[in-house]
Formats: structure tokens, sequence, C-alpha cells
């Protein structure tokens, strides 16, 4: 996969969460999938043009966010794939129960493990919007399973599809390894053809038994499921104007020396220890003491002097 940052091709921004790619004449207006992309296409483009959306999209997503993203996105999948399992055997979605092609916590937690290390369950903590996404599944899968339905098709036919961009777009901006290292949420090595599982997965959805209230009931569902997915955007969005620079190696951003000191990762009360102080503060600190004035303007008076000479 190539390493240079490209944007998406034209077309890919505006279709990034639009995954009923394929027009199919067997379908009715009536049949479910019908009912859920036409009754989710405002929500469609709200979410599309959510600001994290958009700069994840132009490659300007700095790896502390996206590795909060991902721990978003452990907590999601956790909920849903256990209600999936829940409710594996009950009639209103067992025909779409595929945990060998669809499930994503084990690929999460690999990621995890990357970018947080071993010990990555001690490091992460679930967010306040992502907590009530959360709340929501699980009420679902306990109370209301027919409502799963919505669930599953928001998420995994995203991932099959305009999720396949985000992969790149990541990879590429965050220089993420070749291997896969970082981004095997989005690889479903179980799916040999993301299209044709697509529409085994519409066509499951269509044989289910359901009433026309239940239909209107699912559509409804799967907006909130929208809704609840831009509250995480607009949670990261906001993160991410917080966030200073990155180190180079994409690592834990460094205080700049500019704004509040609490918002500095290194800031002692913030760690909740008297652990090492901000390496801003200490290299200014440092560069505040005579001796080391004198002997930075030695050190600059030499490499003046070797620059003249070599240009003559």
């Amino acid at each position: 996969m190539p390493s240079a940052l490209e944007s998406p091709e034209a077309g890919e921004e505006g279709d990034i969460l639009h995954y009923e790619e394929i027009e199919d004449d067997s379908v009715s207006p009536m049949d479910l999938s019908e009912l859920l992309k036409e009754g989710t296409k405002e929500s469609h483009d709200r979410a599309e043009n959510t600001q994290f959306v958009k700069d994840f999209l132009k490659g300007r997503i700095k790896k502390e966010l996206f590795k909060l993203a991902t721990v978003a996105l452990h907590f999601t999948y956790s909920a849903l794939e256990e209600e999936m399992d829940r409710n594996k055997n009950n009639p209103v979605f067992a025909p779409l129960y595929f945990p060998m092609e669809l499930h994503r916590t084990e690929a999460l937690a690999k990621d995890l493990k990357y970018f947080y290390g071993e010990d990555w369950k001690e490091k992460i903590q679930c967010s306040e919007a992502t907590q009530q996404y959360v709340d929501r599944i699980h009420h679902v899968g306990q109370h209301e399973p027919e409502l799963l339905v919505a669930h599953a098709y928001t998420r995994y036919m995203g991932d099959l599809s305009g999720g396949q961009v985000l992969k790149k777009v990541a990879q590429r901006a965050l220089k993420l390894p070749s291997t896969g290292e970082g981004i095997q949420f989005y690889v479903f090595d179980n799916i040999s053809n993301a299209q044709q599982f697509k529409q085994l997965y519409r066509a499951r959805m269509n044989a289910l038994e359901l009433d026309k209230n239940t239909k209107e009931r699912i559509v409804e569902e799967a907006n909130k499921a929208f809704r609840f997915n831009m509250q995480v955007f607009d949670e990261l969005d906001k993160i991410g104007r917080s966030l200073t620079e990155e180190a180079q190696d994409g690592g834990v951003p460094v205080h700049d020396g500019k704004g509040d000191i609490r918002k500095c990762p290194y800031y002692a009360d913030k760690l909740g220890t008297a652990g090492p102080g901000c390496p801003f503060h200490a290299a200014v600190g440092l560069v505040r003491q005579p001796l080391v004035q004198l002997v930075l303007a030695a050190c600059v008076a030499v490499a003046a002097g070797a620059a003249a000479w070599y240009i003559l």
C-alpha cells in the first residue's frame, strides 16, 4: 500500500458512509434494506459532514485522536457483539448473525495492543458519548432485540464500504506499517468479496418476518444509531482541537508552552503522580541558565565560522 498521503478520489468523500451502492431490481420499496436506505439518507449526509469525518478523509488526523477513536470503537463493538451473541438464536436477529465474518472485537483488541501495549485494558476508558451509545445497544439487545438489526446494519455495512477508504487514509496519514498493525479493525479476513457479502446481508434482512410497524421502528433506531455516532465524532473533534502538535513519531502530544499548563500530558496533577516534568518547560529552564547560554553562543559562533569557511 502506498505510503504517501493521498486525498480520496473524486466521489469518495461524498459517499464515505453510503453503503447501498448496488441497484437491485429484485428488491421492493417495502423491503427493509430499501426502507433503511431511504430512511437514513439525511442521517448519512449529516454524519459525512461532521468535522471529524471531513478532517479524517483529508488526512488531518492525529495519532492520539485516532487511538481514542479506536477506543470508542472497542467499547461500541464489545457491547454490540455481546448483544448479538445473546440473541444469536432469536428469530428476529438470528439470520444476521455472522460472527466469523463480521465480529470486530478481536481485531480491535489487536489494534489497541499495538497502540497502547500489552496492558492496554488498564490504559483506556469509555468516554461519555460512547457510553451513551453502549447503554442504548445493551437496552436494545436485552429489551427490544428486533432493533438490534438497525445497529448491526449501521455499523457493519459501513465498515465494509466507506470504512475501507478510512483504512487507506489512516495508514497513509499516520504512517502505519504496511503489514496492517493499527488498522486490523478494517480488515475482514473471512470475507473474500465485500460486495457479494453485502448483497447476502441485505437479502437476509429482507427475509426477516417483520410487520410494517417493526420495520419503521428499525429505521428510526438506525437514525438513532447515526446520531450516537455523530455525538462520538463531535466529542472526538473537541478533543482534537485541544491536542497540541504531536511528536514526529506520533506519540503523546508535548506541551508547547502555550495555553493552560494543565492540558500538558506531563503535568503532575494530570497524571496523578509526581512524575517527570514537562519536556518543554524543562528545556526552557535549562536554556535560561547563564552557563548554558554561554555554551550555546560559542556553538553558534563556531557553526557560523565553519559555514563561512565552507562557502569561501
